[in-house]
């Protein structure tokens, strides 16, 4: 006799659907992280002991290292390399403070009101079509050559990614919380800091960890075609005299700077967009 189609299944039997992770995908981040880093080290020193690129082009990995100490050293010693560092890390904050500034006040504008989005944004998103670069002769020309025009370019490059973050963190509020704000009498800018700028801040925040990381490019690119005293001029001018090994340090201690301005705006979105999760790749930032 056979059980009817409507039966109940077998106890035990399999009735939730289980993803399968491959083994690769469950290592852990720290092992694969030092994986993927000594198969890059070792790639860099086959390819340098080879000869296959020039030792003026590329330095091998000791060679970096040793510059990298002497960088450090030169840098706790409180010699003309902290100066140059300090220089840069001006020119990103400022610059980053004021891409905030400019950033968060146009996309309230854009994300707020419909003259903003009509009329604003297609001129914010032809200018950010532009070559960033071609805007530091200009810079350079109205403000000089301080520190005035590399926070300018690094603010300009910043700027964007606050903007349209801002404006589609605004756009995802919910449709029943506008209506139910509307029908308790709530204003405008209630409804604006009290539901939408609560409720888009994991847009808003996206926007910025882009922004914390275009705006060491632009301090740096202001350094290279304008001059100045920070880490970029002193870039440049190892490039000149054939000093890799000092360049490649140079840039691993600006990747450090940028990484801890990024890591700062993960630190402060984890305290206050603590109920909500950023996951790339099934691992969280």
């Amino acid at each position: 006799m056979t059980a009817p189609a409507d039966a109940a299944p077998a106890a035990g039997a399999e009735t939730i659907w289980v993803e399968h992770v491959a083994w690769f995908d469950r290592v852990p981040r720290a092992i694969a992280m030092a994986f993927v880093f000594a198969v890059f080290i070792g790639l860099w020193e086959l390819v340098t002991r080879l000869g296959v690129v020039s030792p003026i082009i590329l330095p091998t990995p000791g060679e970096t290292l040793a510059d990298i100490f002497l960088v450090g050293r030169n840098l706790i010693g409180g010699e003309y390399m902290l100066a140059a560092l300090w220089t840069t890390l001006k020119e990103v904050v400022y610059g980053f403070a004021l891409a905030m500034a400019i950033g968060f006040s146009l996309g309230i504008l854009v994300g707020e009101t419909a003259f903003g989005e009509r009329a604003i944004m297609p001129y914010l998103v032809a200018i950010d079509t532009m070559p960033k670069v071609a805007f530091a002769p200009l810079f350079i020309s109205w403000l000089g050559f301080d520190i005035e025009s590399k926070v300018a370019l690094a603010a300009f490059i910043a700027t964007f990614p606050i903007v349209v973050g801002t404006a589609a963190g605004l756009h995802s509020a919910d449709a029943n919380a506008r209506m139910l704000f509307k029908t308790m009498g709530a204003t405008r800018w209630q409804t604006l800091f009290k539901m939408k700028l609560p409720t888009g801040l994991p847009q808003i925040f996206t926007g910025l960890k882009i922004a914390a990381v275009g705006v060491m490019a632009g301090a740096i690119t202001g350094e290279f075609l304008g001059g100045g005293r920070g880490f970029g001029e002193l870039i440049r001018v190892a490039s000149t005299q054939l000093n890799t090994p000092r360049v490649f340090s140079l840039i691993i201690y600006l990747s450090l700077v940028g990484m801890m301005l990024f890591g700062l705006v993960v630190w402060i979105q984890r305290r206050f967009v603590f109920w909500h999760k950023d996951r790339v790749v099934g691992g969280e930032l």
